[in-house]
């Protein structure tokens, strides 16, 4: 246990590099949106396509720039001959049920996680693929409100949480171990006899 607290200290360090690497793409001049598969290493970098054809819609709940919820509508944009498709949120709603208008064209924003319906046992006991990328557009889609950009602050880094729940359950298991010593030598040692004394 005291090993896997000190491995939780070492992911810790390199997550918060990460991170650091994360924030830094957001200074980095505009990519052509990268073609997968690719890694984490493009996140929230800005990047801009062509939408040749919105092959389809899709909602979820979503937060607009300015913080408020709503519905978010991600447009499944074709973008090569050869039939490549690349998520990107178009905008948010205020109500569920709303079909954008827009057919497609020159799209700018950031590169974010797409959505990910991977179930969570699967996702904790299985081998996990890397995660599809999304762009969220800088300008919404007639009728829509923008949506609250990626931030690279919603990174979660546990890892000192979980080296401090480590080294916590480390030292339980120490005291119970002590506990079981202390009752086992109680229960080794006879009692005195009265009588001899």
């Amino acid at each position: 246990m005291i090993g896997l607290g000190i491995w939780q200290l070492d992911r810790s360090g390199e997550k918060e590099a990460m991170i650091a690497r994360l924030a830094a793409n957001r200074a980095l001049p505009e990519m052509a949106f990268p073609s997968p598969p690719v890694g984490d290493e493009h996140l929230f970098r800005r990047a801009g396509f062509m939408c040749l054809e919105v092959a389809g819609w899709s909602e979820q709940a979503g937060r607009k720039a300015d913080g408020k919820s709503g519905w978010r509508h991600l447009a499944e944009c074709r973008i090569g001959a050869e039939g490549m498709g690349v998520k990107v949120d178009m905008g948010v709603s205020d109500q569920p049920g709303v079909t954008p208008q827009w057919k497609g064209g020159q799209v700018s924003g950031v590169i974010t996680h797409a959505p990910d319906s991977t179930p969570l046992l699967a996702s904790l006991f299985g081998k996990r693929p890397p995660r599809n990328l999304m762009l969220v557009a800088d300008t919404p889609a007639p009728g829509l409100s923008a949506s609250a950009p990626p931030d690279p602050s919603s990174v979660p880094n546990n890892h000192l949480a979980y080296a401090v729940q480590w080294f916590l359950f480390a030292g339980i298991a120490l005291v119970i171990y002590l506990l079981a010593l202390r009752r086992r030598e109680r229960r080794a040692t006879p009692p005195s006899d009265p009588a001899q004394s």
